[in-house]
């Protein structure tokens, strides 16, 4: 161990947007649990090029005992890594850059071919932060809790998940505050007779499953649910 300057990172702070990641040449910070990690001393050189780049002010440069930088162990973790540091953008998995090849929309929904496509929202607001308990659409209703980019990856939500439901929206990474309290007072206040819930098929979006699961726990109400998963090239998956 020597006294050397290594960068050290202020969870507080931290967002876990993963751009510092990005910005670490060699691979010496990693997520762990939704926050940025310094994982080894001795493969981070302490000249900060991941500083500039937080956003949050979450990372600085300190003087403290620490392994010696080791150029070997730097190139063994990106040997590791397939040769280069992941880049995992936002700290997600589900951010990853990835080519979808589109095919013709006749193709990916047959229906649709030479229609007008109908919307089928019934309600205002959808966005779950807007929606109040005791919106009078929501007594008894089918329901649809569906995540943001559902509507984007899917081209037949109206038609094949809107039509005869009350839509709620929400983003369970970007939105603050956690839904389950909203939802199990929509539950017990207004006893859905079923409920849908639409999310992709990345990590983060499982949290708005978890909510209604959460939810409906509070709730103390026994109400139909299921998952339809959405692929990022715009499959159903059925949970």
């Amino acid at each position: 161990m020597i006294l050397r300057k290594i960068i050290e990172i202020d969870e507080e702070k931290c967002n876990g947007c993963g751009i510092c990641i990005t910005a670490c040449h060699e691979g010496a910070l990693k997520m762990v649990n939704g926050k940025a990690k310094l994982v080894a001393d001795n493969i981070c050189d302490g000249l900060g090029d991941c500083l500039p780049e937080c956003p949050t002010g979450a990372i600085s440069i300190i003087e403290r005992e620490a392994a010696p930088f080791d150029v070997a162990a730097v190139e063994a973790a990106k040997k590791a890594a397939g040769g280069a540091v992941e880049p995992i953008a936002c700290g997600c998995p589900g951010t990853m850059a990835k080519a979808i090849e589109r095919k013709p929309v006749a193709a990916v929904a047959a229906p649709l071919a030479g229609e007008a496509i109908e919307p089928q929202l019934g309600n205002w607001p959808v966005q779950l932060k807007l929606v109040s308990v005791t919106a009078p659409y929501l007594r008894g209703a089918a329901i649809l809790i569906a995540a943001d980019c559902t509507a984007f990856a899917y081209p037949d939500i109206h038609r094949k998940f809107m039509s005869g439901k009350v839509t709620l929206i929400g983003c369970p990474k970007l939105d603050e505050g956690d839904y389950s309290e909203k939802l199990a007072a929509i539950f017990s206040t207004n006893e859905p007779r079923s409920i849908t819930v639409l999310r992709m098929e990345v990590p983060c979006c499982s949290g708005i499953t978890n909510a209604v699961k959460k939810g409906l726990e509070m709730s103390g109400k026994v109400i139909p649910w299921r998952v339809i998963t959405v692929t990022t090239d715009g499959q159903l998956i059925e949970e």
